[in-house]
């Protein structure tokens, strides 16, 4: 299945390339590639859509791991970066950082991005753990949509007072993985590779927290290290991925089901396997945008509730999904 799935969206990134406002012929894209003429137009668009392309692979990667590793860790089928605030505190973080500092470039928006998630995601937790039964499914649903929901407003209050910050932060809040250059991948690129790396690292300790704090225990681990392990992958990749990309939803939510229909519960491949249909999904969203509405284009983030909300309502709607 892991084979299938990076098929898919190989073919999915090759489409991102030749589709859009101006597209071009498969033995044009493979022309590009072999025999690269500066002077060609198709060249030059085919060349222009690289970034563009690598974006939305690693911003969907990072989003489908995220979701994976918060529904595995919050045994919570419904938690996601958007559900459970992290997007919308990174967002606001970037807001602060717009209107209170002046940042206008990625690189300045990674650090701002990092914080306001890894203050959203303690927050949240705080907030659940003060219930009666502490932080269960539930309460850490309730909680995160609760604090997404005083985030947005927060940030709509800083939007309010500042149209040059509104004029700014509107495009990028659509949430978009078109970018111009390199510079906006090489910015986040290593902090995806460790915020990967570490939530993949998870993997087992994942599988024994499925099984309830005793029985991980009595398997030699620590759940308190493998929460706080994990909640550090996905601040990471959630803040990497929000700060390139803006706070684009429903990956982190859609794509874990479909990996554990795929695969099962087992998260040492439903991890892998949601990174690679997350990057499929948003770089599939994103080239259906582009030729919808020619020659204006629909933003990633719009695209991914239309193509995510009705894949969603299957797999909930199956009898064999597999559960958490």
């Amino acid at each position: 299945m892991l084979a299938a799935a990076v098929l898919l969206l190989a073919v999915l990134g090759l489409a991102s390339l030749a589709l859009g406002a101006r597209s071009v012929g498969w033995s044009t894209l493979l022309d590009a590639w072999l025999h690269a003429d500066a002077a060609d137009g198709d060249h030059a668009v085919v060349r222009a859509r690289l970034p563009r392309t690598a974006v939305g692979v690693l911003v969907g990667l990072a989003l489908g791991l995220a979701g994976a590793v918060m529904q595995g860790v919050t045994r919570n089928p419904l938690a996601d970066p958007g559900i459970l605030g992290v997007n919308a505190g990174a967002a606001l973080a970037v807001v602060v950082a717009i209107a209170g500092f002046g940042v206008g470039s990625v690189s300045g928006y990674v650090w701002f991005a990092f914080a306001g998630a890894a203050a959203a995601a303690v927050l949240v937790y705080a907030v659940a753990s003060l219930a009666r039964a502490g932080a269960t499914p539930l309460t850490l649903a309730l909680a995160g949509a609760a604090t997404s929901a005083g985030l947005v407003s927060l940030t709509n209050g800083l939007l309010v007072v500042s149209q040059d910050t509104f004029d700014r932060y509107r495009f990028w809040a659509l949430g978009s993985v078109a970018v111009r250059s390199w510079d906006a991948v090489l910015d986040v690129l290593p902090f995806l590779v460790v915020g990967t790396l570490v939530a993949l690292a998870t993997a087992r300790a994942l599988n024994g927290l499925a099984l309830g704090e005793d029985s991980a225990r009595s398997l030699g681990q620590r759940p308190g290290v493998a929460r706080a392990v994990a909640a550090l992958s996905v601040v990471l990749l959630c803040g990497a991925a929000t700060a390139v990309a803006g706070p684009i939803g429903f990956v982190g939510l859609v794509v874990p089901h479909a990996a554990r229909s795929l695969v099962g519960g087992d998260h040492r491949w439903v991890l892998p396997v949601s990174a690679v249909l997350g990057a499929a999904l948003l770089v599939g969203a994103d080239t259906v945008g582009r030729v919808l509405l020619p020659p204006t284009e629909v933003q990633a983030g719009l695209m991914t509730a239309l193509v995510g909300a009705p894949v969603f309502v299957w797999l909930v709607r199956r009898r064999t999904a597999v559960g958490l």
